[in-house]
C-alpha cells in the first residue's frame, strides 16, 4: 500500500524552551516531530515540549495508538511526556523505543524522573499504557515502516535514525558531536542513516564561531549540517535543534546563508525547521 506522509514539527528548539516574541515564528518549544501516514499509526521523534502542542491538537474520540523515537535522555527530549493529553485516556497505548544508559534501562530511567519528587507521580499512574524498548546499533519495523537506529556522537549515548516507507526515507539525527578540528569527518553511521535520505532533519544549532566557543557541547554548526548533507547526498536538509538564543532574524540570516552555501555542495533544497511547518512526502 503506498502512504502519503505528512512531516509535522511541533518542537524545534535545543537545549531548553524558551518564550520571546523574537522566537514566535519559529517557536520555543523542544524537539518533537511527527510522521504521519495517511494508513498507520503515527511515528514520533523524540518527547520534547512540542509533543504538548501536538497532543493538544488530538482527537480523544478514539484511544491514541503510535511509537516514539527517542534520541537520548536529555531533559530537552523527555519532558513532554506527562502532558501529552492522548496518554491521559484509558485505552491508549504509546510504546517508545531509545537508548538507556550507565546500565539502566529506559523503562528505570523514566521512573527516576517521572516519579516524585521530580515529578507529581509515576509515569504508570498515567491512565494509558506506555512500553518502553531498549533500541540501539539495531533495525525494527513498526507497521509499514522499516526503522535504522545508529549511535551518533553526542554528549551521553544517543541514538539517530532512518525511516523507511515506501522507498522514501525520512532521517532524523537531533543532537550531533561535530569533530574538533576534523570539518569534513562524519562518523560512518551518520552517513549510513541520511545516505540519499529524503529528508534530513539534522543538528543546526551553532553558528561557526559559536562552535568554536562550544567545541564540546555535543552539537554542530549549520556549515556542518551543510557537509552531512552534502557528503550523504540528501534531497532536502531541514535546519533542526535551533539555539535559545537564536531569534526570527537570526535565523532568517542563518537559513539565507545556509542556502547560499547549498548551491555549491549539491545538496536539493535547505529549509529551517519551524513550529507548524509540514513537509508533505507522496
Amino acid at each position: 500500500m503506498s502512504h502519503l506522509i505528512t512531516i509535522s514539527f511541533y518542537g524545534v528548539r535545543g537545549s531548553t524552551p524558551c518564550s520571546s516574541p523574537a522566537i514566535h515564528r519559529y517557536g520555543g518549544n523542544t524537539s518533537c516531530v511527527v510522521l504521519e501516514p495517511t494508513d498507520g499509526d503515527p511515528i514520533v521523534f523524540d518527547l520534547g515540549t512540542g509533543l504538548r502542542a501536538w497532543g493538544n491538537s488530538l482527537s480523544n474520540d478514539t484511544p491514541f495508538n503510535g511509537s516514539v523515537l527517542l534520541t537520548h535522555l536529555h531533559w530537552d527530549h523527555v519532558q513532554g511526556l506527562p502532558f501529552f493529553v492522548p496518554i491521559h485516556v484509558p485505552g491508549a497505548s504509546l510504546d517508545v523505543f531509545g537508548p538507556g544508559e550507565e546500565g539502566e534501562s529506559l523503562a528505570e530511567s523514566f521512573s527516576t524522573f517521572v516519579n516524585p519528587p521530580f515529578f507529581p507521580i509515576h509515569y504508570s499512574q498515567l491512565e494509558g499504557e506506555i512500553r518502553f524498548h531498549d533500541v540501539s546499533n539495531s533495525d525494527l519495523t513498526i507497521g509499514d515502516a522499516t526503522v535504522r537506529c545508529r549511535p551518533v556522537p553526542h554528549v551521553g549515548v544517543t541514538n539517530g535514525y532512518r525511516v523507511e516507507l515506501d522507498g522514501r526515507a525520512i532521517t532524523y539525527i537531533s543532537d550531533h558531536q561535530q569533530p574538533v578540528g576534523q570539518p569534513n569527518h562524519v562518523a560512518p553511521e551518520v552517513l549510513e542513516l541520511a545516505q540519499g535520505a529524503d529528508v534530513l532533519i539534522h543538528d543546526a544549532q551553532f553558528t561557526d564561531e559559536e562552535f568554536e566557543a562550544h567545541p564540546d557541547w555535543g552539537h554542530c554548526s549549520i556549515r556542518y549540517a551543510l557537509e552531512v548533507a552534502h557528503q550523504a547526498k540528501v534531497r532536502q536538509l531541514v535546519l533542526f535543534h535551533h539555539d535559545p538564543c537564536h531569534t526570527d532574524e537570526i535565523i532568517d540570516d542563518l537559513l539565507a546563508d545556509a542556502q547560499q552555501v547549498a548551491k555549491g555542495l549539491n545538496v536539493g533544497s535547505v529549509v529551517a525547521a519551524s513550529e507548524g511547518l509540514k513537509l508533505t512526502l507522496d
